[in-house]
């Protein structure tokens, strides 16, 4: 247990950073399996749709410090691609 005043501050603030990140977290992941969603599903406008609405999400999260970067940059590339290719094989 905390003895110092600090300590016990810093203790509710990382309770509070946690609750928030979390939070964050989980909303990111709710608008990446929309997308996910409709990409199983086929429906590219829907994929699409889906992802623009994801994007500034995703960007916000690593903005606050919540995610790296990198990591979404990798999440959107991929799921960009995976969109694109639905394109490619609905047109052949």
């Amino acid at each position: 247990m905390a003895n110092t005043a600090s300590a016990q501050k810093r203790i509710r603030q990382t309770a509070k950073r946690n609750a928030r990140n979390t939070a964050r977290r989980s909303h990111v992941r709710t608008y990446l399996k929309k997308v996910e969603a409709a990409i199983s599903g086929g429906d590219k406008a829907q994929a699409q749709a889906a992802f623009i609405a994801a994007q500034p999400e995703m960007q916000s999260a690593v903005g606050k410090g919540t995610f790296h970067a990198n990591t979404v940059s990798r999440k959107l590339s991929r799921l960009s691609a995976r969109i694109k290719a639905m394109g490619a094989s609905a047109t052949a």
